[in-house]
């Protein structure tokens, strides 16, 4: 198993342990693991990318870590009400859509890559997901991010279904 394979699972490991610390009274220790987990998920692609050692299991699991990363943590700061349940259910829409599109392509011999808006969507739920640990309930900040973060998950999902729209004419839907 190659360095960002294992960079991708340590991001998975990294989990439980940012969870324990919010449950455990420790916000900023929590965060500070988040953090440390989400810069995980740039360092495993740059060093695939740099050492030419991209594969098939980095394709698929480096954005599955990522998506039950951010969402695990969210509907624990939903949970404290950190964050709004709106916001949570926008990004969770999205990620069950994409992975259902990605499915389909893989039945079909695609691989559906993560596009500049997937990644720009995914550093708002990070900075999201750090602003609700650290910043008081209801801040101003968070809402904003919030609101950010969704417009750009509603953007980044509408691009991959106008992009791979083939997908669905090629499966008969």
């Amino acid at each position: 198993m190659n360095l960002p394979n294992k960079l991708t699972l340590l991001r998975i490991a990294m989990i439980p342990v940012c969870l324990a610390l919010w449950a455990a009274g420790q916000p900023v220790l929590s965060a500070a693991v988040f953090a440390l987990a989400a810069a995980t998920d740039f360092l495993d692609g740059y060093i695939a990318r740099k050492r030419n050692i991209v594969t098939v299991f980095g394709k698929f699991a480096d954005p599955v870590a990522d998506k039950i990363l951010v969402l695990t943590a969210m509907i624990f700061l939903c949970a404290a009400n950190r964050l709004p349940a709106w916001a949570i259910s926008i990004v969770a829409a999205r990620e069950l859509m994409v992975d259902g599109l990605r499915l389909v392509a893989v039945g079909q011999g695609q691989v559906i890559a993560a596009g500049w808006l997937g990644k720009i969507k995914t550093n708002l739920q990070y900075f999201c997901v750090l602003g609700a640990m650290l910043l008081p309930a209801g801040h101003w900040l968070v809402i904003t991010l919030a609101a950010l973060m969704s417009l750009m998950t509603v953007w980044s999902g509408g691009q991959y279904l106008w992009g791979y729209r083939n997908v669905f004419k090629k499966g008969g839907m």
